[in-house]
């Protein structure tokens, strides 16, 4: 195997680069596979940047190697589930079904454990029909909405699949290769930013399931995880819509919006810390200045992606303010998760097609921020999520406001970037949501975003109330063994405070399924 890297301009697509390789590689037959394609639009002038491997049917690597400015490498080493001869004797449960549950679901069900899957919230085609309903005016389901429901919160989300995660055995590029095969775009194994998109992204996550199904896995949808009994420090049963299921082992991926699960883990005896976390808003401009501010103004516009942004700064009072789940050509939806609060979140489609550019503005919570006790996190942000309901006008409207208005600056009327929240704003005062100091940073901070990417501090810029799910406010603690201090329960993903995205939590659940397999 032969590896190289290079740059193309930007409209070439993979059939002329095809051409591009023989030309390189001459008379030699050979296969090739394209391991990463990044964006540089450094410079003024914006390229792809590949990273391809060779694989010669006949001929010497080296020598070729050395005419074309290559690295000759061995076969790169796979991810491997362990495997085992054993079967436990009581069939393990996962509780939540969104990607930290579904992998680790998926492991135990190609291992022959037929798993019982419980969700609390609804099949992807029905909470589809509840989600839009609701966008459009209708009635809100606590149990299935933004936050609940197959697939979990990243099911309506960009469907962003980078990760910061190391691994070295290889499970990101295992999971990726699963998602592809559910059908995921085939992309999605080499660009270094790759997402699938929420239309893409529910129908990968239904053939997840029917897969998980037909190796005789059980996933009862609408089914809430209500209460657990141990035996001496165990797990013996759960009790889920009101019925027993003997388990000695469940894997709790519920997400970090069920805090009666967390709750009911703490009075049963759970070891649970508090953690780190941010609030803030969405804030929205037009996809095409982002597009002219990242790539400058060039007819390769045309062939480019919509432009992505990252952006953080360290405020002058001590606080971080950064970006957060940016979505281009996307829309700001509502993320609530009870009646009476307001959420909200980012989403975009495959293409990424829509007008505007948004991304959640976030300052982190300093320990001052909260009162005292392990929940006060979710007290904090539940109390901010109600008066954001408030002020809203109730009705799940929500609070919005110009960027000029928010600094104190003016703009024309005829400029102003039109928000894409599909339940309609209330223009009002949103810092009355704040307090002094957070206000301040996020104040400080799109003052310093504006001279990282011009035009991100434009007056006509509009921001929307409330961002407060980006991650939990606490940790369930576990052991080496993966396990909480009640034997047998597994924390894990987003929820339980071990990840925050879709890769790092569907790792987590590999990891924890991995771990039950090697304890039998």
């Amino acid at each position: 195997m032969i590896r190289i890297n290079f740059s193309r301009l930007p409209r070439e697509d993979n059939t002329s680069l095809l051409v591009f390789l023989k030309k390189l590689v001459g008379n030699e037959d050979f296969d090739f596979e394209i391991r990463k394609k990044s964006l540089d639009a450094r410079r003024g002038k914006a390229k792809f940047v590949y990273t391809v491997d060779l694989f010669l049917k006949k001929g010497n690597e080296e020598k070729l190697a050395k005419r074309i400015g290559g690295t000759v490498l061995p076969p790169e080493t796979e991810y491997t589930f362990p495997k085992t001869d054993k079967t436990p004797e009581k069939r393990p449960v996962v509780a939540g079904f969104g990607p930290a549950g579904i992998f680790a679901a998926l492991m135990l069900a190609r291992s022959g454990f037929k798993p019982i899957v419980l969700e609390r919230g609804k099949i992807g085609e029905e909470r589809k029909k509840d989600v839009d309903a609701f966008f459009g005016g209708g009635e809100f389901n606590e149990n299935s909405n933004i936050q609940f429901g197959e697939g979990g919160a990243g099911a309506f989300s960009d469907g962003k699949l980078n990760t910061l995660v190391k691994d070295k055995a290889f499970r990101g590029q295992f999971i990726l290769k699963e998602l592809v095969k559910a059908g995921a775009p085939e992309e999605t194994l080499y660009m270094a930013k790759p997402h699938v998109g929420t239309d893409l992204l529910r129908g990968v996550v239904a053939n997840l399931r029917k897969e998980i199904i037909s190796l005789g896995g059980e996933i009862r949808f609408e089914t809430k995880l209500e209460d657990i009994i141990t035996n001496q420090g165990k797990l013996e049963t759960i009790i889920a819509n009101g019925e027993r299921i003997d388990t000695d082992t469940l894997f709790l991926a519920t997400g970090q919006s069920a805090r009666n699960v967390a709750e009911m883990l703490y009075k049963k005896g759970a070891e649970i810390e508090r953690k780190p976390f941010s609030v803030g808003f969405r804030i929205e401009h037009s996809q095409g200045m982002i597009d002219i501010s990242q790539y400058g103004e060039s007819d390769d516009l045309r062939f480019l992606p919509p432009a992505e942004y990252k952006l953080f700064t360290h405020c002058k009072n001590g606080r971080t303010v950064y970006s957060f789940c940016m979505c281009p050509g996307g829309e700001v939806v509502n993320a609530s998760a009870e009646e009476g609060q307001l959420v909200t979140n980012g989403m975009s489609y495959h293409a990424r097609d829509g007008r505007n550019a948004n991304a959640a503005i976030l300052c982190e919570v300093l320990p001052e921020d909260l009162a005292d006790g392990i929940f006060a996190g979710f007290d904090f942000r539940e109390d901010l999520e109600k008066r954001a309901f408030d002020l809203g006008g109730k009705d799940f409207t929500a609070p919005a406001m110009f960027v000029g208005e928010y600094l104190g600056t003016k703009f024309p009327i005829s400029e102003r970037i039109a928000p894409t929240y599909p339940r309609g704003v209330n223009y009002c005062d949103i810092s009355v949501l704040f307090n002094r100091e957070i206000n301040d940073s996020f104040r400080e901070a799109l003052k310093d975003f504006g001279k990282k990417i011009k035009g991100f501090d434009s007056a006509n810029a509009v921001i929307t109330a409330v961002e407060s799910r980006t991650s939990s406010p606490i940790r369930i603690k576990r052991g080496e063994n993966r396990q909480s201090n009640i034997a047998g329960i597994y924390p894990l993903g987003e929820g339980a405070g071990y990840a925050g995205g879709i890769i790092s939590a569907a790792i987590d659940g590999l990891k924890s399924a991995e771990e039950y397999i090697l304890s039998l």
